[in-house]
């Protein structure tokens, strides 16, 4: 546990403690007060009454839409199932600015819709709402689908043999099976969509403002620390109560539950209720997750003189802004170079944190486990300008290094590599270790000739999601990513700033080299995925 306690506190705690304290300290006291007037402002409370809205209706979505997807894919066998799972992937590892900007091409003022039924939803909840569910698709789709694959058939057949109708038996028998593991899919959506940036900074126009976009406003817009450290302990407080109830249903699920293999449950449709189940679930992917991505790389081929590659060609040309120093396609590069760094480091502080909570049980490591989970709910725009002001002088003056990129990445990669490999490390029968150990192994050579080769495909999986998830990092990286090396995310973002077609013509074609890249990976994880019912 040392590695992974001392990664977390100097990248994580430390940044987050250095911004809060510039916020309410000064001349070495601490304005408590600061927190009531910010808390009892009208439209603090506003923004926060929004918050918890749009991520309740967002969950509700998006368990309504993809719990059929999770059936499907779950107890359904038919061609091209490995490519779709890994093609709805996609969304939820892409950076939300790219997704923002592909449900802006889809329904904004001069998108699709608009120019072919005249229909805008940009600047609308529902447009939020509906970019949420494409984001996190994915999520319940692998954690509910994923357990459901492994659930015992049999159980439900019996019930139906007892005279259980099919609703009957799935409710009595199959749903309370499900439910802890539907509990942590609604938690971990719930999360994404309370701490939303992206989406609703591009989505959401003036009208609609979460918590995370409120603290980037008052942190650069406004330049208010005060309020921006308020709101940021408002955001850690909520996150850490839903991370703690997040680890009591996964204690829950890994302790009661009886699974087969996956490859046993699945076969082909039989009858017309199953053909319809599939038919709807191809419809529903084609229209929210694969029309978004279409109507992205259909803008990015239409170039000014019809479709062709004018917008790719012109990522090569040199800019002269003082916030793009370099050609736009020099962030491709950077973004490969940095996420290959950053899953590296993932892989070795998330292994050795999967490792540590494989072999020791306790209120201190179960804490240390939801303890890991943080960055993916803390504010990144928090991080990202922490990392400015705690790094900044000796031991630890990191502005100017390039290793800070792949060190906030990995901080988001991390929670995926622990909650990928944690399933697989404690299904090793500790029995192998102890036998190598009587035979004179040490602890490294037990590791390597025992846990290694059953967790390989595991830790394939596991540096494929890293990989992917440190592509797409915004929140932190736009703050830290210097002019002239910047990762594709902030390119994209960068290029949607500016007015004029061709700029934003290069921000769709970067953002369908992003896709197509994330594509790739996620379709390799396919080939190698383990049928562990892993969280991801």
């Amino acid at each position: 546990m040392a590695v992974p306690t001392v990664f977390f506190a100097v990248l994580f705690a430390w940044p987050v403690a250095a911004i809060v304290g510039r916020g309410l300290r000064e001349g070495g006291r601490w304005h408590t007060a600061r927190v009531g007037e910010v808390l009892t402002d009208p439209d603090v409370l506003h923004v926060l009454w929004f918050t918890l809205w749009q991520a309740l209706a967002s969950t509700g979505l998006t368990l309504a839409l993809a719990l059929p997807g999770a059936y499907v894919f779950a107890r359904l066998d038919f061609p091209g199932k490995g490519l779709l799972r890994a093609v709805m992937t996609v969304p939820f590892v892409l950076p939300t600015v790219v997704v923002g900007s592909a449900f802006l091409a889809l329904a904004g003022r001069g998108g699709a819709l608009d120019e072919w039924f005249g229909v805008r939803m940009d600047t609308s909840v529902w447009a939020i709402l509906l970019a949420h569910v494409f984001l996190n698709y994915a999520v319940v789709l692998r954690t509910v689908g994923g357990l459901w694959a492994q659930l015992d058939p049999r159980q439900e057949e019996a019930a139906r043999v007892l005279g259980a109708g099919r609703f009957a038996a799935w409710r009595r028998v199959t749903l309370p099976a499900l439910a802890p593991s539907l509990a942590a899919a609604a938690l971990i959506v719930f999360l994404f969509t309370f701490t939303s940036f992206g989406v609703i900074q591009v989505l959401g126009g003036p009208r609609f403002t979460t918590l995370e976009v409120e603290i980037y406003r008052q942190t650069v817009t406004l330049l208010d620390l005060p309020t921006a450290a308020v709101l940021t302990l408002l955001q850690f407080a909520s996150v850490a109560a839903l991370l703690a109830v997040h680890a009591w249903s996964l204690r829950k699920r890994e302790t009661t539950l009886s699974l087969v293999p996956a490859q046993t449950t699945a076969r082909r449709p039989r009858g017309p209720s199953q053909w319809a189940a599939l038919w709807s679930v191809l419809g529903l992917t084609l229209l929210l997750v694969l029309a978004p991505l279409a109507v992205l790389v259909e803008r990015a081929f239409n170039g000014p003189d019809g479709y062709g590659l004018a917008f790719f060609r012109a990522l090569g040309a040199e800019s002269d802004s003082a916030t793009f120093v370099v050609a736009p396609a020099a962030a491709i590069g950077n973004s490969l170079a940095y996420a290959a760094v950053a899953t590296l480091i993932a892989l070795v502080v998330g292994g050795l944190a999967a490792a540590a909570l494989t072999r020791r049980a306790g209120r201190l490591v179960r804490g240390f486990d939801a303890l890991l989970m943080l960055p993916l709910g803390t504010s990144a725009v928090t991080v990202g300008f922490g990392f400015l002001i705690a790094l900044d002088e000796p031991p630890l003056d990191l502005r100017e290094s390039w290793i800070l990129v792949p060190l906030a990445q990995a901080l988001v990669g991390v929670p995926f590599v622990v909650r990928t490999m944690l399933p697989v490390l404690r299904a090793v029968d500790v029995r192998l270790r102890e036998a190598a150990a009587v035979l004179g192994a040490s602890p490294l050579r037990a590791w390597r000739e025992v846990d290694l080769p059953l967790v390989r495909r595991a830790l394939l999986v596991a540096a494929g999601f890293a990989f992917a998830v440190s592509l797409g990092e915004f929140g932190a990286t736009v703050f830290i990513a210097r002019p002239d090396a910047p990762t594709l995310p902030v390119a994209v973002a960068r290029l949607l700033g500016r007015p004029g077609e061709m700029y934003y013509g290069q921000a769709m074609a970067l953002s369908t080299v992003l896709m197509l890249v994330c594509a790739g990976t996620l379709l390799a994880l396919e080939r190698v995925r383990t049928d562990s019912p892993g969280e991801f």
